[in-house]
């Protein structure tokens, strides 16, 4: 934990978050609870492994570890 009033150790998590509302709840209405657990899982899995993320040089994380780990 960060000291008060420093914010550092949140900016991550909060950016996941933004991602994970703007992507899956705005676009999406949960009736029971199993579904957005379903939902929850699938993105997470979604977010780690097949994302497309341009740090990455244009690659999945998959891809990119695959590619570093030939290298």
């Amino acid at each position: 934990m960060s000291r008060k009033a420093n914010c550092y150790d949140n900016a991550v998590i909060e950016n996941w978050f933004g991602h994970l509302k703007e992507e899956l709840f705005n676009h999406t209405t949960f009736t029971t609870t199993e579904e957005f657990t379903i939902a929850l899982h699938n993105y997470i899995s979604w977010y780690n492994n097949h994302r497309i993320s341009t740090r990455l040089e244009g690659l999945s994380p998959v891809q990119y570890r695959a590619q570093a780990l030939a290298a």
